[in-house]
């Protein structure tokens, strides 16, 4: 039966050609995107396990960051120790030629005492990004970050490379309250460091060193502008009628030694004993930092003890500087470790995450070969149901024939 209401024909070839379409559509969103899955509503399974992968990537692109940092601050600490066994190896000559009893021991001494400085330089300024692995300020260890760790349940849990730091420094940082913590703007609680920033053009601060129990070997470090001062307190200062004062001229002198345009200390007791001002009437904000040592805590704390001026002296300094070689080749061997450690977890990392990359690819990419013969065959099925859909849509067209 034929009607001109109800054209069965048409509707069947329009469902199909809509169908056709929507599979046209879904065939160029994945030639133009590139994924067969690319919203939820493509494959709700797949883009969600897709999607958990991919935020694990991006966790791990963040801890291959953290290892980079890591091995950069472990590389920094493993060519200072590397440098300190090198100067050490120096002052052992030294004190090998010390041993003959015609040896100029004042001169070898002298010469020793330079060592001295260049290995407390080289410890004090061995920081990367802050850190500073071999001066004894970072505590036992620190902590690298270096993997995401998921258990059977889903739960993410954060592991970490241990690092152990080594304390190569001639004293330790320590609680001792060296800074006036009433009179002093910037110092904290405890008053064994202060800081404050000058700002230019006229900014002002100022570091008052209190009468606190002091010995020879103590160090004040001051940090000012990324340039270091440091000064170690000598049997003198400890003498004077006025520790704090003895010791805050020391610390002034060392600091101008720096040579910082715009800056200027100045010695001031008329108030409180041990003051120093500050002024940076320079065109540069600085920042100031100070830091007190504890004399003998420190892994090379026995060789501010080496003096050669004496036979005695010299025949002490050899078993004195054997002792110190061992402690800086153990710290420069512990870092090498470590930074074996790290690359080796950096390189694992990296493969991990093009597995992850690669897998993430296999679930979600589209078949563009695949793809690009599917288009053409739904091109050629729209051409088709199009037409077939005209032809069905006269078919009422031929039943004026029948009234003629």
């Amino acid at each position: 039966m034929s009607s001109i209401l109800t054209n069965s024909s048409a509707m069947i070839a329009l469902q199909s050609l809509q169908s056709i379409n929507d599979q046209l559509n879904t065939v160029q969103n994945q030639i133009s995107t590139g994924k067969a899955v690319s919203t939820a509503s493509d494959n709700a399974a797949v883009w969600a396990i897709s999607t958990q992968m991919n935020s694990d990537v991006t966790g791990f692109t963040g801890i291959s960051n953290s290892l980079s940092l890591g091995n950069s601050t472990v590389s920094v600490a493993s060519d200072a120790s590397s440098t300190v066994t090198d100067l050490l190896t120096q002052m052992k000559s030294k004190i090998i030629a010390a041993q003959d009893g015609n040896a100029d021991r004042t001169s070898l001494n002298n010469d020793i005492s330079a060592l001295k400085n260049q290995i407390n330089q080289v410890v004090n300024s061995a920081q990367f990004n802050g850190v500073n692995l071999v001066d004894g300020s970072q505590g036992a260890n620190i902590q690298i970050l270096s993997a995401l760790d998921r258990d059977t349940g889903g739960v993410v849990s954060a592991a970490y490379i241990q690092i152990a730091t080594q304390n190569l420094s001639s004293g330790n940082y320590a609680a001792k309250a060296v800074f006036d913590t009433t009179n002093t703007t910037g110092v904290s609680t405890n008053g064994d460091t202060a800081g404050f920033t000058l700002d230019n053009g006229g900014g002002t601060g100022k570091i008052q060193i209190t009468n606190p129990t002091l010995a020879a070997g103590d160090q004040v470090s001051v940090t000012i502008g990324g340039k270091t001062a440091n000064y170690t307190v000598t049997a003198q200062d400890v003498t004077s009628t006025s520790v704090a004062d003895s010791v805050a001229v020391g610390v002034r002198n060392a600091i101008d030694k720096l040579n910082i345009k715009g800056l200027t200390v100045d010695f001031d007791n008329s108030t409180n004993p041990g003051t120093l001002n500050f002024t940076n009437s320079g065109t540069t904000d600085l920042s100031v930092a100070a830091q007190f040592r504890n004399a003998g805590s420190g892994g090379l704390s026995a060789m501010s003890g080496i003096d050669v001026t004496t036979s005695g002296g010299a025949t002490a300094a050899l078993s004195t500087i054997e002792s110190l070689l061992n402690t800086a080749t153990t710290a420069t061997a512990t870092f090498g470790t470590a930074s074996g450690e790290i690359m080796s977890q950096s390189k694992f990392i990296t493969s991990l995450t093009d597995t992850l990359k690669t897998g993430i690819g296999s679930l979600v990419d589209a078949d563009m070969e695949a793809a690009s013969a599917r288009l053409q065959a739904l091109q050629v099925q729209q051409q088709l149901g199009t037409q077939a859909l005209s032809i069905a849509n006269k078919a009422p067209q031929n039943l004026l024939a029948l009234f003629r």
